[in-house]
């Protein structure tokens, strides 16, 4: 049932209320209810069984009527409930704040989450949101309804009752045994204490973001947050914390809540029943060590989704939320219009020459298929990536992704697969690495109607859809952490005996343009940058670049590996190459692409594959043919790439 206009929600409101205060005799509404308005939504103060009690109604209920519900302190530091609020959450409060969730609360609560699910058709997973005391009564509810909480927002909470209160605030503690009837002689009875009831929230696979000042004084956080993270951690359990630095107990929340309203976003049913991710193999590794040792390289390679500001750094920022104390290196290895190709040789040099990398995500379908790579190359490109970042540190951990692009929705609109993820899907499965369909998802949500492609931002997301793919990326790390224990240990990956192609390139690596020997015509320019409008990419402007222009400019190489190829700028005038290796009839090369009228494209053209891995000689030489939509003859290499 959706909640979307006043009338009906005041006629639930006016049921609600009659059936706890009416009589026989009186039929009357206690303290009747009132209306007003909450930033963007409508507000309904009632009474519920003698205790105040709001529900803030949204302009436009999301799916599933998602809801939070505060315990205390309504309108305080209101910034996530505000936002969430703009996304069609209700809020809901109910004023238990002075009752640290003594046995009659919690009852009470259970009414109130019945009344609001089963009479309202609020989701059955609601959001706790406990600030300071009310972080008591969410986590104890929570612990004892488990299986109704989609997650946990705590705010400088109270978790420890006997270092926080007893200690510090012995006028609560006077009246938190008064409201579990309790002396100090009859304590050890007292069993809502949150840092001890964290098992059954495990149990339930519940997620926690906490956000806390490292000088809070009221609530100190070594005492409270800081022991929950760590027991909730070795209970398997996920939980994620923002650390103020310089902040005491005020001000609660975040002057940006995006981070909290992101996380809370990701964990909703409506947001889950669309993700598809396959778990293999672990990311123990990376985790253990990130917890562990407080040190991590993280490294994102890929095309123009994961060059541009997005997803990877969300997931950046996502990652330093799950292990607040490490310190990260992050290596943004991302070039536009490139794939698993370009990936596999340029590994080396743009990622694994920074060091041991500890976290590895790839993204290349989508250019793989845009770019008309054919299925063997996808395979052996991916295959490159994967098997020699395993190869260089077996510890190495691996998620493949694998981004929605205009050619990949229509297929998986038809209930099929595109051959390009099907393919890198076949090196993950040879690997034991875990992928992320977000192409899928995207697809399945267009036809949902949740959005549109335009909306959602096309190839190139807005920040709603990067913050889908983060969420998605971010579940699937959520699941793995949960494998995760005390006893857990760091392991090599295995490493297949056998590649799936013998001839991928696992050891491609780049070529000096300096070994190269020039011919007519060729020249090494030491900082390329054409005069001219049209547009260049990053990493491929102001670098050296060895260019001719005529017909008949020519030049070899020696090498010795079992590929050959080029790394060059398929611009405006690219001309048509002819390659001849070891003296055999020279073949022709067209580099003009279809982006190549408004681009100087990025581009890896192999110009053989399947060589003996001996010593090798390349010539090559600008064709005297032409492409007619070329405005000249033109090549300009910036790397010649070979493997082993």
């Amino acid at each position: 049932m959706n909640i979307k206009s006043f009338p009906y929600f005041f006629c639930l409101l006016w049921v609600l209320a009659i059936s706890f205060y009416s009589t026989p005799v009186q039929g009357k509404i206690e303290n009747g209810i009132s209306k007003s308005k909450w930033h963007e939504g409508d507000r309904y103060d009632f009474k519920f069984q003698g205790r105040d009690a709001i529900v803030v109604v949204p302009q436009k209920a999301a799916a599933g009527n998602p809801w939070i519900w505060r315990p205390a302190f309504f309108d305080a530091f209101p910034a996530v409930d505000k936002a969430l609020l703009e996304r069609g959450f209700h809020v809901a409060y109910l004023d238990v704040t002075n009752d640290y969730a003594s046995p009659w609360a919690i009852e009470l609560g259970n009414r109130f989450y019945k009344e609001m699910v089963e009479n309202y058709g609020l989701s059955s997973k609601v959001v706790m949101e406990g600030f300071s005391r009310g972080g008591l009564y969410s986590v104890i509810w929570a612990s004892r309804n488990p299986d109704d909480v989609a997650c946990l927002y705590l705010d400088a909470p109270l978790t420890d009752v006997f270092t926080c209160l007893k200690r510090l605030h012995k006028a609560a503690w006077k009246t938190l045994l008064k409201e579990w009837n309790l002396t100090e002689e009859t304590i050890d009875r007292f069993d809502g204490n949150p840092v001890d009831n964290l098992e059954p929230l495990a149990k339930a696979g519940v997620p926690i973001i906490s956000v806390c000042g490292d000088s809070d004084r009221s609530v100190p956080i070594e005492e409270n947050m800081m022991v929950m993270r760590k027991r909730y951690l070795a209970l398997g359990g996920n939980v994620e914390l923002i650390i103020k630095p310089g902040c005491d107990h005020h001000p609660h929340s975040l002057e940006d809540p995006q981070p909290v309203v992101d996380f809370i976003m990701r964990q909703q049913p409506e947001h889950k029943k669309f993700q598809h991710y396959t778990i293999r193999g672990s990311l123990n590794n990376s985790f253990i060590k990130f917890e562990r040792e407080r040190r991590g390289r993280v490294a994102f390679i890929g095309g123009s989704i994961t060059e541009m500001v997005g997803w990877k750094d969300m997931m950046e920022q996502q990652l330093q939320q799950r292990f607040p104390f490490t310190t990260f290196e992050f290596v943004e290895a991302g070039i536009s219009s490139t794939g698993s190709t370009p990936g596999a040789f340029r590994l080396d040099n743009d990622v694994l020459s920074k060091g041991k990398i500890d976290l590895l995500f790839i993204d290349g379908s989508a250019n793989d298929m845009t770019n008309g790579f054919t299925p063997e190359e996808q395979v052996r490109g991916v295959e490159g990536e994967i098997r020699h970042a395993l190869e260089v540190n077996p510890e190495t951990d691996i998620v493949l992704t694998h981004f929605a692009t205009d050619g990949f929705l229509p297929i998986i609109a038809r209930r099929q697969m595109p051959d390009a993820i099907l393919n890198h899907e076949r090196v993950a499965n040879h690997y034991r690495v875990s992928s992320v369909n977000l192409a899928q998802e995207i697809s399945e949500r267009l036809q949902d109607g949740q959005f549109t492609w335009k909306e959602f931002g096309y190839a190139h997301p807005h920040p709603y859809g990067q913050s889908v793919y983060t969420a998605a990326i971010s579940n699937l790390l959520d699941e793995m952490q949960r494998e995760i224990n005390a006893e857990s240990t760091r392991r090599p990956h295995e490493i297949p005996a056998a590649q799936l192609d013998p001839y991928s390139y696992t050891k491609g690596h780049f070529i000096p343009l300096s070994r190269a020997r020039i011919g007519r015509g060729w020249k090494i320019t030491d900082d390329w940058n054409p005069d001219n409008k049209y547009e260049k990419r990053k990493g491929f402007v102001h670098v050296p670049m060895l260019e001719a222009a005529r017909p008949g400019d020519r030049l070899t190489l020696s090498f010795k590996g079992r590929a050959i190829g080029i790394f060059c700028v398929c611009g405006p005038s690219a001309g048509i190459l002819e390659c001849s290796v070891d003296n055999a009839p020279f073949k022709k090369l067209d580099t003009y692409t279809a982006w190549s009228s408004a681009l100087y494209i990025p581009w890896v053209y192999m110009l053989e594959t399947e060589l003996e891995d001996t010593e090798h000689t390349l010539r090559l030489r600008i064709s005297s043919d032409k492409n007619p939509r070329s405005l000249g003859t033109e090549c300009q290499i910036r790397n010649f790439v070979v493997n082993k």
